[in-house]
């Protein structure tokens, strides 16, 4: 019975109302129904009597399994669900210089690796039709941090009129043995590249598809920003970059469009990538 408990707790804690589960094992529901809100989505939850559960243990255990599964997939679905349909300018204050953008500016709050302190707190503005998209955990760096030995993927924003938007970070040691090197210790633009493109792209890099390369100073911090035509790219044929490198990090913006998109929002686009600091 103890076990059966702690399944009980643990279905309780995903928040998902399963006494419809519980009900082909004989299992009833006193009236009253307290409220649960975890912050996703509001449910109610019975109060379950046990005596169903203990005269078939076997049933018992297939329906509390089926309502943890169930639990973890509507709470995924509702995660999901709510960084697609929220516009960031619902939420995002209007960027000062220019109101036609949003201020999205990272905390700790945001991704794993801002929490633990990898990544260093970045900005960049965007339109307030876009929408931030969820990250899955396995490109999040969600279960390496504090030591992730490959990039990662900190936030995603997108348009389906005019692209979308990325922030890669890569762990310093991945370009150079040098701790807390610069970007221009890693070397020229040319060689950074070289070594993120297939993180632009979403699949492999080639030189000749770079069109141009710049850097720029914001006080003490070096950036290089590229120009890329990408036809064969995952992440969409034409592509923006800038990265830097702080602590042991190595931070990358991009910004996407397929050629549909590109001719209406290449200068938004542009626009976003030159605000990117951190």
């Amino acid at each position: 019975m103890d076990c059966k408990l702690e399944l009980l707790s643990m279905v309780t804690a995903s928040a998902v109302c399963i006494s419809t589960i519980f009900s082909s094992s004989g299992v009833t529901s006193a009236p009253h129904q307290p409220e649960v809100s975890t912050g996703v989505i509001s449910l109610s939850i019975p109060n379950i009597s046990y005596r169903g559960l203990l005269r078939s243990p076997a049933a018992g255990r297939r329906d509390f399994l089926r309502g943890i599964a169930l639990a973890s997939v509507l709470l995924i679905k509702s995660s999901d669900s709510k960084a697609r349909e929220v516009e960031v300018g619902s939420y995002l204050p209007l960027f000062s210089s220019d109101p036609s953008f949003v201020l999205f500016r990272a905390s700790p709050s945001d991704t794993p690796a801002l929490r633990a302190g990898n990544v260093q707190p970045y900005e960049f503005i965007l339109p307030p039709s876009w929408k931030q998209t969820r990250v899955a955990n396995i490109l999040s760096g969600n279960y390496c941090q504090p030591k992730c030995a490959e990039p990662w993927v900190e936030v995603k924003f997108e348009d389906e009129k005019q692209g979308k938007v990325q922030v890669v970070a890569s762990p310093l040691i991945r370009l150079t043995n040098k701790p807390n090197a610069t970007i221009e210790d890693i070397g020229s633009p040319e060689k950074v590249i070289a070594s993120l493109g297939p993180f632009v792209t979403g699949n492999t890099y080639d030189s000749d598809e770079l069109l141009e390369t710049s850097i720029e100073k914001h006080g003490n911090q070096t950036y290089y920003s590229y120009v890329l035509e990408t036809p064969y790219a995952l992440t969409g044929s034409h592509n923006l970059a800038k990265a830097t490198a702080k602590g042991n990090t190595v931070v990358l913006f991009v910004a996407s469009a397929n050629d549909k998109q590109w001719p209406a929002s290449q200068e938004t686009l542009k626009a976003m990538v030159d605000s990117f600091q951190i």
